[in-house]
């Protein structure tokens, strides 16, 4: 079987993927640990009895390797990204640095994978964000038009890393001594625990970095010119992504449709009563494979409009495991 670099195993993302690789019974000697700054002697566990040796990325030869999976920071997959492709690597790309180059697909495996050739050597995965807002319509999306997306996006501490998830819990601990957070904002531009930051990324005019992403994103994964809007906010969560999607579709839609449509793709979990608690929320998906759908009602604001509320594990659902359904569907030979 062909040999797996996993670039950034101290990642979060990282850790998730090599969990997804044990758990499906990858040998250890077919996997390669690699990290930015990992000094001699760093380890990271394999499932629960192994453990890998983690090489130093300035030193890595990507010549041991037959795939590059980069869970690392985007500033280093743009550093490392020539001398993986020099190596003839094939490289599944999930820190965003090639998403907008425009012959590198950017991929949701239910929806478009067949953009993925024998010739395709980079592939960069979906936002977990996208990836669920337009899962559940896959199945729509084929015999309806799709006109315009509406997202609210809910995202957690995790999308900035470990540093933001401890800031969180710093400052979480320290409103509850009674202390002061002036020198705790170092991540968020301002207090996250316990507030609502509508802003994700830098802005760029009166949008945000994350704003435009999704927007663009949207548009090259259905290859369309779909109007997209978009906004975002950090919320004071650990793990875990959630959106509300105002859909607008071509021709006549029916909620009952959609629940139904969605309840039959892959990785998706319809669950949707309208009673008290019946909706999944964010602490409810950690750790989950799957993309979980509530709320699915008419949006009569508009013609043929739909809504649905969706949720997922960002780590997990919405990054590791599509590019390990990426990495089985094309280019993994398992004897």
């Amino acid at each position: 079987m062909q040999k797996i670099a996993i670039i950034g195993v101290k990642e979060s993302q990282g850790y998730e993927l090599l969990n997804l690789l044990s758990e499906n019974k990858f040998d250890s000697q077919n996997i390669i640990a690699v990290e930015a700054l990992a000094p001699l002697g760093t380890i990271v566990s394999y499932g629960e009895d192994e453990e890998l040796d983690v090489q130093m990325l300035d030193n890595f030869d990507f010549k041991k390797a037959d795939i590059a999976i980069f869970c690392c920071p985007k500033e280093q997959t743009n550093k490392y990204l020539k001398k993986a492709i020099s190596a003839s690597c094939k490289i599944i790309d999930l820190s965003g640095a090639t998403f907008s180059t425009s012959s590198v697909p950017c991929i949701i495996p239910e929806l478009n994978n067949n953009q993925i050739t024998q010739d395709t050597n980079i592939v960069s995965i979906a936002s977990s964000t996208a990836y669920q807002t337009l899962l559940p319509l896959a199945n729509t999306i084929k015999t309806n038009k799709l006109k315009r997306l509406v997202i609210t996006a809910f995202i957690s501490t995790s999308n900035l890393g470990r540093m933001a998830m401890d800031e969180l819990f710093s400052q979480s601990r320290k409103i509850f001594l009674n202390e002061t957070l002036a020198d705790n904002q170092n991540v968020f531009k301002k207090q996250i625990a316990f507030n609502v930051l509508p802003q994700v990324g830098e802005f760029i005019g009166e949008e945000t970095s994350f704003e435009w992403q999704l927007n663009a994103e949207i548009k090259k994964i259905l290859n369309t010119d779909i109007k997209v809007h978009a906004n975002a906010a950090y919320v004071p969560t650990f793990i875990g992504n959630a959106v509300f999607v105002n859909a607008e579709f071509e021709n006549e839609i029916d909620a009952t449709d959609i629940r139904k449509e969605a309840s039959s793709i892959k990785n998706v979990v319809v669950f949707d009563k309208n009673v008290d608690g019946g909706y999944v929320s964010v602490d409810d998906i950690q750790g989950e494979d799957n993309v979980y759908v509530s709320r699915i009602r008419q949006d009569v604001s508009v013609e043929n409009g739909i809504s649905y509320w969706s949720v997922l594990d960002n780590l997990r659902a919405g990054s590791a495991k599509i590019a390990f359904d990426i990495l089985l569907k094309n280019f993994i030979t398992r004897s």
